[in-house]
């Protein structure tokens, strides 16, 4: 009669474990740029446009509207974006960034969409966040089976493995000229009891793209220096001056050196003309 208990109790407790563990499986969430900006049936301008940018810029910059975008709050997403805004918020040729609400970019709205997002914030500039995190879900075989007063509960339980990319592109919106972009990326992996997994696998999302940020930001920084030198070597936009504006704040010109050097160069080049 032992012997038979025990086996009609490890018979129930296996077979609810098979009920229990998760197949193989995975949970997307992502938003492009060119899905937001190029819906169907659009195609984009191909005519050359070299962009003219007027110092100090005003930046916008926002996530694009995707498919979907439960886990992180709008209040999250504000502090994401307000992290990449302070780490640029000190450049001398940047007068204002400006963190631009979900709210005010709908899904597939294109440039007439951005552009009414730019008037409305007063800015020259907008940076697009875009975003594609896929997390897979793997039951752990070798997990231990408990039924409790509050259901199943697995001991080194169901596996996460979430991999996120943000990417930032840079747009000019008067010429719709992408001027630079950067990617950051991150990898989360962990495990959790079932009956907590729902939360933790959440909190790994949010992770996930917070540490994405993260590494956004120093390839943001890097593309924007390479940037500046192709306007001055391969001169890939016209920087000239707002009214009243000097580039020579802090003791470094950045892009606004470039526009005083195409200046005197071009002043150079006048005189030498009544010259000759």
């Amino acid at each position: 009669m032992i012997r038979k208990s025990v086996l009609v109790l490890c018979s129930v407790l296996a077979l609810s474990g098979c009920a229990t563990w998760f197949d193989h499986n995975s949970r997307t969430q992502r938003g492009t740029v060119v899905e937001y900006l190029y819906p169907k049936g659009d195609k984009p301008t191909l005519a050359p446009t070299v962009p003219e940018l007027r110092l100090p810029l005003r930046v916008g910059i926002a996530f694009v509207p995707g498919e979907r975008f439960g886990d992180l709050s709008e209040a999250e997403r504000n502090l994401l974006l307000n992290k990449v805004k302070a780490a640029f918020a000190n450049r001398p040729y940047i007068s204002a960034i400006e963190v631009i609400p979900s709210a005010y970019l709908r899904a597939g709205g294109g440039f007439d969409n951005l552009q009414q997002a730019a008037r409305m914030f007063n800015v020259d500039v907008i940076t697009l966040l875009s975003y594609d995190q896929v997390q897979f879900n793997d039951s752990n075989r070798l997990s231990l089976l408990y039924w409790t007063i509050v259901g199943a509960y697995l001991v080194n339980g169901d596996q996460y493995d979430v991999n996120t990319l943000v990417d930032a592109s840079v747009f000019d919106v008067s010429s719709r000229t992408l001027l630079f972009r950067a990617p950051g990326t991150s990898q989360i992996k962990g495990s959790s009891p079932l009956v907590k997994f729902s939360e933790v696998s959440r909190e790994a999302r949010s992770e996930g793209f917070r540490k994405a940020i993260d590494s956004l930001i120093p390839q943001l920084d890097q593309q924007l220096e390479s940037f500046k030198i192709r306007v001055k070597e391969e001169k890939v936009a016209r920087v000239v001056e707002k009214p009243g504006y000097s580039g020579h704040s802090g003791g470094d010109s950045g892009l606004a050196g470039l526009g005083l050097i195409g200046l005197a160069t071009a002043l150079t080049i006048a005189r030498k003309r009544r010259g000759g």
